[in-house]
């Protein structure tokens, strides 16, 4: 027999494969920040249906949903039988659509189909014990204390070891395998070499996997622990964007590999070996067992898309707005908007109320990426999109010097003193003396939060400001040192930034009276994945610090002064001010400004009122969607405190397209709150530049957005975050489903599914750009990552024409068909 085993295999080569291995995992950021990620980023340069049967073969992986939903919504009409007889012709398919529906077998849909095996799996089935399962609960036991953000009282794992070396630590003392019957595992794991990459090579040449099939068994290793290799590709990610090396995942990679192989060595029957050997050297890639039922799914999907895509176009055809139409008066004020779904609906309920207001869209961290610093904060966090690493340090503070100094005092005894209370409730002995005497003065708290009359926890923000100086807090931009820390923006990188950010708004010139800058956060309470709601251009952060930072630049007079060099000229009664809307209750909250005359206090009354009764039309409007009685404004904010509830928002399910075009041409279009908005005029954009950067910023970001939540929907299982009800913080870092397992990613069920009825109808984002076809290519072909996105259908591209109306659909390879 030829050995075929990895041990021929150069040590080059090894790393290659166990680099390609973890490039194929989508990274995944903590409780603290959630972002929403492209699950499928390391299959970009795929086709999206190879991809589709590879993670099908690989691991039971769906990537549509199953035949009776798009059955239902053939019956409904929302698949048009056209649509289908394309999608079919595409494929070269033998059959018309009647042929194809009547041959579909629903019941196919349920059956459990096969995967490819790793170790664990083969000896589960040999053996009858579920040894993949033990492998993960104990991994993520040691994971959850590892990986511990200050959640647990006591530090079980000493972080400051390397992965593979606290690991290996760990697991040389922990009794709990051979206690299940695993015979010398622990002096397997204290046998292995102390360097990672030789005991990867160890473990592979005790499993004896094949060069074929070591590609695939590293990434089925990963899949296996699905959770936590997600949350170790967010470490490499954020080390990446530092410019150090992405080490830290294949680290756990080679925990996985060595827990394998010290596994095969406990059980050590002949009948797992001979199996084991058997299936390695015998291992052949084969799709044909799953080909049929999913490839009609994926038909049934791509059908669905083109039709949705066909119901995009209609929505622009009909009246027109020219753009750039002369304007009789000065308008009262631009309010700028997040290009966030949930802002659609708002910013076309307050033209509607207010036509002396006009919207514009733009991400919400306004082109200010800062790392923000609460006060009394020892960190600062990073409010910017996670592409980007942050740049500028800005401190939280109040204006009055005795003031801030009393806040940050406060603020830090409340923390003291909430650190206490917390280990008097959770110590090992305190615990039980705490509940008999001091339980029962729980019991009006517990009412009060119960009856939604008070919030289950404090909002963090606030916690240790009194009223006043929580409403009076501001930042400070003022280039210093202090602390062992620069803090602030220079005056050069404060102008620089501020014409940046005025020109990707393609705003530098008929500036209103008011230039408001509208962040997002939102408000929920008992919610873990309460983040993933609040702004993802920001970090998954409120947007409201760079709001007030890019407010307090572009007002500044001396940026005002040197912007007026570049061309860009702001009126001095021109004044920008920060706001929050807040996406669960609709309410928007202003900057209070010192400077502000009787004349602008009289006209912010009149824009607040406005942005108040544009709220009331989009609860209303929202309501409906998700089907709330009774009466509207108390029954939405009672959502925002009621620990409860599972869904405080509809957050961003539904989206399905996203607009780079000026306003007019999206001004009296009904985007029912699904669609992103980015103001964009390419005729002041001479170079493209600033295309440039929506295309592989923005648009980027709201593919992660868009696939994140159409893989939580086709397959919550392995791309979801199951069930809310069921969810156990770990470590603060993420959730369990349950008491035991891996760490869960993607999205919780109730953020795409009410009960059996899908939210998130399952649609690839269209994305409908207004500028030259030559100009859209020329970023395509300097950018390979955005042009994979495309041409391998994972989003898809189409064109608005002179008339406002969409005019050109990309095909692939740089080519376009006219509509």
């Amino acid at each position: 027999m030829i050995d075929l085993s990895i041990s021929k295999i150069s040590d080059q080569l090894l790393s290659k494969e166990l680099t390609m291995a973890c490039e194929k995992v989508a990274p995944l950021w903590s409780l603290e920040n959630v972002v929403a990620v492209n699950p499928f980023i390391g299959f970009a340069d795929q086709k999206f249906v190879d991809t589709a049967e590879y993670l099908s073969e690989l691991a039971n992986i769906q990537m549509a949903l199953p035949s009776s939903f798009y059955l239902e919504k053939y019956r409904e009409g929302n698949i048009s039988k056209s649509d289908l007889e394309w999608v079919l012709s595409k494929e070269a398919s033998e059959f018309k659509a009647d042929e194809f529906l009547n041959g579909l077998d629903i019941s196919e849909d349920v059956k459990s189909k096969r995967s490819i095996l790793s170790l664990a799996d083969m000896a589960t089935k040999i053996t009858g014990k579920d040894w993949r399962s033990f492998m993960t609960s104990r991994i993520s036991f040691w994971a959850s204390a590892y990986f511990d953000k200050g959640q647990a009282a006591w530090k079980a794992s000493d972080f400051e070891s390397g992965i593979f070396e606290s690991w290996k630590a760990e697991a040389g003392i922990d009794l709990t395998p051979e206690i299940q019957g695993l015979k010398g595992f622990r002096s397997s794991i204290k046998a292995l070499p102390d360097q990672p990459e030789e005991a990867a090579r160890e473990a592979i040449e005790t499993l004896e996997i094949t060069e074929e099939f070591l590609p695939v068994y590293l990434h089925k290793l990963l899949l296996q622990t699905a959770g936590w290799s997600a949350y170790i590709a967010q470490i490499d990610w954020n080390l990446e964007l530092q410019g150090e090396g992405k080490t830290k995942l294949k680290e756990f990679l080679t925990i996985l590999l060595c827990w394998e192989a010290c596994l095969m060595k406990a059980i050590d029957t002949d009948e797992l070996n001979d199996a084991w050997e058997n299936y390695t050297e015998n291992f052949k890639s084969s799709q044909s067992g799953h080909r049929k039922s999913l490839s009609a799914n994926l038909i049934l999907q791509e059908a669905f898309n083109r039709t949705v895509q066909r119901e995009i176009i209609e929505k622009f055809k009909g009246e027109k707005n020219p753009v750039n139409a002369s304007e009789t008066t000065r308008k009262l004020a631009q309010a700028i908007f997040c290009i966030d779904v949930r802002s659609e609906t708002f910013r076309r309920n307050l033209e509607k109320v207010d036509t002396a207001i006009e919207t514009m869209g733009f991400a919400g961290f306004f082109a200010f990426p800062i790392n923000y610093m609460p006060l009394a904060h020892e960190h600062g966090q990073a409010q910017c999109p996670a592409l980007l690493a942050p740049g500028y340090t800005v401190e939280e503070g109040l204006s009055n010097a005795d003031q801030n100094a009393k806040a940050q005092e406060k603020r830090q005894l409340n923390y003291q003193v909430r650190k206490l209370w917390k280990s008097l409730k959770s110590g090992a002995v305190t615990c039980f003396s705490f509940v008999s005497p001091l339980g029962i003065t729980f019991l009006v708290k517990l009412l009060t939060d119960t009856f939604r009359l008070t919030r289950a926890v404090h909002d963090p923000a606030k916690v240790g400001y009194s009223g006043k100086d929580f409403k009076n807090r501001t930042v400070n931009i003022d280039h210093a040192h202090h602390s062992h820390r620069e803090v602030g923006i220079p005056l050069e990188k404060q102008v620089e930034m501020a014409a940046n950010a005025l020109r990707a708004m393609s705003l530098t010139e008929n500036f209103a009276k008011f230039v408001l800058l509208i962040g997002h956060g939102s408000s929920s309470v008992n919610n873990p994945h309460a983040s993933g709601l609040d702004c993802g251009a920001c970090g998954g952060h409120s947007g409201e610090a760079n709001a007030k930072v890019a407010a307090k630049v572009l007002n500044n007079p001396e940026v005002r002064k040197a912007l007026k060099e570049l061309q860009i000229d702001i009126p001095d009664e021109t004044m920008f001010l920060a706001g929050l809307h807040d996406t669960t209750t609709d309410e928007v909250e202003f900057e209070e400004l010192s400077q502000l005359n009787p004349d602008q206090i009289k006209e912010l009354v009149q824009i607040k009122n406005s942005f108040t009764l544009a709220g009331r039309l989009t609860r209303k409007e929202r309501a409906g969607r998700m089907a709330l009685k009774g009466e509207v404004d108390k029954v939405i904010k009672d959502r925002s405190k009621d620990w409860s509830q599972v869904r405080p928002e509809w957050g961003l399910a539904g989206c399905y397209s996203f607009v780079i075009a000026p306003r007019e041409r999206t001004r009296n279009i009904d985007f029912q709150g699904r669609s992103f908005l980015h103001s964009y005029d390419w005729k002041k954009d001479e170079s493209f530049k600033v295309l440039e950067l929506i295309m592989t910023a923005p648009m980027i970001v709201t593919s992660w957005i868009s696939l994140q939540y159409f893989a939580s929907t086709v397959d919550n299982k392995n791309m979801g975050a199951g069930n809310k009800t069921l969810h156990n913080v770990t470590g603060g870092v993420g959730v369990l489903e349950g008491f035991s397992g891996d760490l869960r990613v993607g999205l919780p069920q109730q953020s795409v599914f009410s009960g059996d009825q899908v939210l998130h109808e399952p649609v690839k984002l269209n994305v409908i750009i207004e500028a030259p076809l030559e100009a859209i290519n020329q970023v395509l072909e300097n950018h390979k990552n955005v042009r994979d996105l495309i041409d391998n259908e994972w989003i898809h591209l189409l064109a608005l024409g002179e008339t406002g109306e969409v005019s050109y659909r990309y095909i692939g390879d740089l080519q376009w068909e006219k509509i």
